[in-house]
């Protein structure tokens, strides 16, 4: 699978999770527990795929547009995975205040995919090529299997 579909999956898969997440009610406490669980799992091997693989390529093989694309991606993962993921891990799942959050999260999420997949994909598609894209998609795959092993692992030794 090539780099931008597998990240595209990844999306649809992240998607899903917050559109359950901000339809659960407040007395759903396990699963709302559940899911962001799962959402944090998603999040954090997509965030170092794309800044440890696909992000350097775009950079490297880009001019100062391609710069600023990069450093806004990071950054606005920066946010997520810093500010308002740990804010909404803390806050109680069964408040009004958590529904909140994950308006907040949902939004700041999507507003990042659409970006991605409306300007960085396209414009990573145009500098790297298939063949480079295909190379990328496969260090993806190897290395999404070698993060979910560790975070396996991790959870049972907890």
């Amino acid at each position: 699978m090539n780099a931008i579909d597998l990240l595209k999956a990844d999306h649809e898969k992240v998607k899903t999770i917050l559109t359950q997440l901000s339809e659960s009610t407040d007395r759903a406490l396990k699963k709302r527990t559940e899911l962001l669980g799962k959402l944090e799992m998603e999040i954090s091997i997509h965030t170092r795929l794309e800044e440890e693989i696909l992000y350097p390529a775009f950079k490297a093989a880009g001019s100062k547009e391609e710069d600023v694309m990069y450093y806004e991606a990071k950054e606005e993962h920066r946010t997520v995975d810093s500010l308002v993921l740990p804010d909404l891990k803390l806050t109680d799942p069964g408040t009004p205040e958590f529904s909140g959050r994950v308006k907040v999260v949902k939004e700041l999420l999507e507003h990042h995919i659409e970006e991605e997949e409306t300007e960085m994909f396209p414009q990573a598609k145009k500098l790297l090529g298939k063949a480079k894209l295909d190379e990328l998609g496969a260090q993806m795959e190897a290395m999404k299997a070698t993060y979910k092993k560790e975070m396996a692992a991790g959870n049972m030794a907890a």
